[in-house]
C-alpha cells in the first residue's frame, strides 16, 4: 500500500454533531426500508423517520443471499473513546459509494452516559444515524420495557417474601437489584421494605443502570419471541436455603415480562446521514455484559444486504470476544472480517507518557507532532491485531483521523499494522461522509474475498475454569487465572445445578488488556484475579468479576444535563 502522505481530515470547520444532524433533510422510512428489501406492511411506525420491524420480515427475506458479516471494534480505548460507532457510520456509507448495498446493525445509547458525560451514541459529523435525538433519548421506548420487566421481576421477589416466602428464598442469596436509565450514585446501595409492616420485608439491595441489566442481554440475544421467553423463565434471581436455584419460572413473573417485552424485541429502522439503513437494537454495556447490538437484528440485516456491518462495545478484548465467543455462537453467523478503530491519540496514550482525562483539555505535547509516540504505543495495536487473528478472522486497522493528527503519525500506524500483516485504511468519515471512508470501504471489500478460518476460544465442552483460563490466555496476554476462595466455592455450585455447559463472559476493566486499568500497551507477566462469579442464566453464561466494576455510574460535578434545553421552536439544543 502506498505510504499515506495527505492531512487527515479536511480543513472545514466542523458544526456540531446536533448542527448537523438537525440540518440533513431525511427521507421518509418507507424509502429506506425499500433499499433494504423490506416491505412496508412488516413496519410499525413511530413517525416518518423510524420504525420497528416485524420479525416476520424473516420469513419474507428467507431466500434472500447471506451478506458479507463485519465487525467493527477496537484497540484499548482512551475514556474519550476512539469513534467506533462513527467509523462504523462512515464506513457503511463507503461502501454505499462503491456501489455496495449495506445495512448497518448498532447499540441503542443509555441515558445515562448522555446526560451524564460520554454523550451520545450516534456517531458524529456527518457520519451519524438520524435523527439523532431520537437515538440518543427514548427512540421507540425499548430501554423503558426492560427497565419494567426487569423491575417487575423485582417487585415480585419481594411481594414473594411478603407473603410467607413459600419458595424458602434466602434474602442473603438475593442477587437481583432494581434498574433504571439514568446515572445516580446514591441509588447503587438501598434499603427496601422499610416502614410498616404491610411495607414489606426490610433487605439491603440497591439499582443498576437500565443497560446492565440480564434483560438487556436477553433482548441482544434472543432469536425469537419464544426463545425470549424461555430465556426469561431461566434468569436465576437467587437461592433457597438448601441452595437451589430460584428462577423466575418459579416466580411466575415470565410470562408478564415477555408481555412487557413483546414489542422491544422488534429492531428499530433508522438511517444515517446519507439515508443508509440502520438497525438499532438491544443496550450499550461492554463491562459486564455482551456490548453488542441484537442477534436479531443481525438475522435481519444479513437478509436486506450485500455487506452487514456490526459493532462491539470497547475493543476486541471485551465487546469483540464476546462477538465471536458468545453472539456468533447464539446467531450461527460467521465474520468475513474485522475492523480495529486506532486513532493518534489512543497509541500516544499507550505509550505511558499522556494522561487523557474526560472533561479536560488534552495536553499539547499530546497533540505535537511526535510519530515516536505513536510507536511506543504499537504494543497495544499488535496485541489487538493479534486477537482477531486468533479467531481465524481477517485484521483491517481503520485509523480514525483527527484535525489535530499529522501525516507522519498516521504512517507509523501504517508500517506497525502492515508489520502485523493487517491491511491498514485512513478514514476522514467525521469531516467527509461516505467520501471520506472510501479508502477504507475498498480494503473491507477486499478483505471479504478472501477465505476466513473461524474459531472460538474455547469449547463448550471445556470446565468452566478452563473457558476462563483460556481467555485470560489466550485473549488478554496473561499468565492464568487466580480464583479467589468465593469464586471456587460458586463455580462448583454452578457445576452442581447444571450450569457448567455455559460460555463465559469476563467483567474486567476496558481501559486496559489487563485487569489494571492502570497498565498501557500490552502488558505481561501477570495473572487475571477472579473475585467472584454471577450466573446469567437466562443470558446464558457465567460471568467473572476482576476488578471494581461499576453498574450503576455516578453524575460529574458538571454533567451534560446542565446544557441540554429546549428552545422557543420546540428544538432541542445543547445535546453534543
Amino acid at each position: 500500500m502506498t505510504t499515506i502522505q495527505r492531512r487527515p481530515t479536511s480543513s472545514k470547520s466542523l458544526p456540531s454533531d446536533l448542527e448537523i444532524a438537525q440540518s440533513t433533510p431525511l427521507k421518509h422510512i418507507d424509502e429506506i426500508a425499500a433499499r433494504a428489501g423490506i416491505p412496508t406492511g412488516r413496519l410499525e411506525h413511530y413517525g416518518k423517520h423510524v420504525a420497528k420491524v416485524s420479525l416476520d420480515v424473516l420469513d419474507d427475506l428467507k431466500d434472500q443471499p447471506q451478506a458479507k458479516y463485519i465487525v467493527i471494534t477496537a484497540i484499548t480505548p482512551t475514556p474519550l473513546g476512539e469513534g467506533k460507532t462513527t467509523t462504523a457510520v462512515g464506513l457503511a456509507q463507503g461502501l454505499e459509494k462503491l456501489g455496495k448495498r449495506t445495512m448497518l446493525g448498532l447499540r441503542q445509547p443509555s441515558m445515562g452516559p448522555v446526560f451524564g458525560i460520554k454523550g451520545g451514541a450516534a456517531g458524529g459529523g456527518y457520519s451519524q444515524v438520524l435523527p439523532m435525538e431520537k437515538l440518543n433519548l427514548h427512540l421507540t421506548g425499548d430501554f423503558h420495557a426492560v427497565t419494567a420487566a426487569h423491575d417487575l421481576l423485582a417487585a415480585m421477589v419481594d411481594n414473594h417474601l411478603h407473603h410467607g416466602n413459600k419458595l424458602n428464598i434466602d434474602p442473603q442469596t438475593i442477587s437481583w437489584r432494581r434498574v433504571i436509565d439514568i446515572n445516580d450514585r446514591a441509588l447503587r446501595n438501598v434499603v427496601v421494605g422499610l416502614g410498616a409492616a404491610e411495607d414489606g420485608v426490610p433487605r439491603q439491595t440497591g439499582f443498576d443502570i437500565t443497560a446492565a441489566s440480564e434483560v438487556m442481554v436477553i433482548l441482544m440475544l434472543a432469536t425469537s419471541l419464544r426463545d425470549l421467553r424461555e430465556r426469561l423463565g431461566r434468569i436465576v434471581i437467587g437461592y433457597t436455603y438448601g441452595g437451589q436455584a430460584v428462577t423466575a419460572e418459579d416466580l411466575k413473573a415470565a410470562g408478564a415480562m415477555t408481555v412487557i417485552m413483546k414489542d422491544a424485541l422488534q429492531p428499530n429502522l433508522m438511517q444515517t446521514t446519507e439515508h443508509t439503513p440502520v438497525l438499532i437494537h438491544a443496550g450499550p454495556f461492554g463491562n459486564i455484559a455482551t456490548g453488542n447490538s441484537s442477534v436479531i437484528s443481525d438475522m435481519i440485516g444479513a437478509k436486506t444486504a450485500e455487506y452487514l456491518l456490526t459493532e462491539a462495545g470497547f475493543g476486541s478484548d471485551m465487546g469483540g470476544e464476546r462477538f465471536f465467543n458468545v453472539k456468533c455462537r447464539t446467531s450461527g453467523l460467521r465474520p468475513d472480517a474485522a475492523v480495529l478503530v486506532v486513532t493518534v491519540r489512543a497509541l500516544k496514550a499507550h505509550s505511558g507518557r499522556f494522561k487523557i482525562v474526560p472533561g479536560k483539555p488534552l495536553a499539547p505535547e499530546l497533540l505535537a507532532e511526535n510519530p515516536g509516540d505513536v510507536r511506543a504505543g504499537a504494543e497495544n495495536l499488535l496485541a489487538h491485531i493479534e486477537i482477531v487473528r486468533s479467531f481465524g478472522v481477517h485484521p483491517i486497522v481503520a485509523i480514525n483521523a483527527f484535525p489535530t493528527d499529522h501525516p507522519s503519525e498516521h504512517a507509523a500506524i501504517q508500517e506497525i499494522a502492515e508489520s502485523a500483516g493487517a491491511r491498514v485504511a485512513v478514514s476522514t468519515h467525521v469531516a467527509d461522509g461516505g467520501e471520506g471512508a472510501r479508502e477504507l470501504a475498498q480494503v473491507v471489500v477486499d478483505a471479504c474475498g478472501q477465505d476466513t478460518n473461524f474459531r472460538y476460544t474455547y469449547e463448550l465442552e471445556d470446565p468452566v475454569e478452563t473457558k476462563f483460563e483460556k481467555v485470560a490466555r489466550g485473549i488478554y496476554g496473561a499468565d492464568g487465572i487466580e480464583l479467589s476462595a468465593t469464586a471456587r466455592k460458586q463455580l462448583k455450585l454452578f457445576g452442581k445445578l447444571g450450569y457448567g455447559h455455559l460460555p463465559v463472559v469476563i467483567a474486567k476493566t476496558h481501559l486496559s488488556i489487563s485487569s489494571d486499568p492502570k497498565r498501557r500497551g500490552a502488558p505481561r507477566d501477570w495473572t487475571l484475579p477472579i473475585r467472584e462469579l454471577r450466573l446469567a442464566a437466562g443470558a446464558g453464561y457465567i460471568y467473572a468479576i476482576s476488578g471494581d466494576m461499576r453498574t450503576m455510574p455516578g453524575l460529574g460535578e458538571h454533567p451534560s444535563a446542565e446544557k441540554i434545553d429546549i428552545n422557543e421552536q420546540g428544538e432541542i439544543v445543547g445535546l453534543f
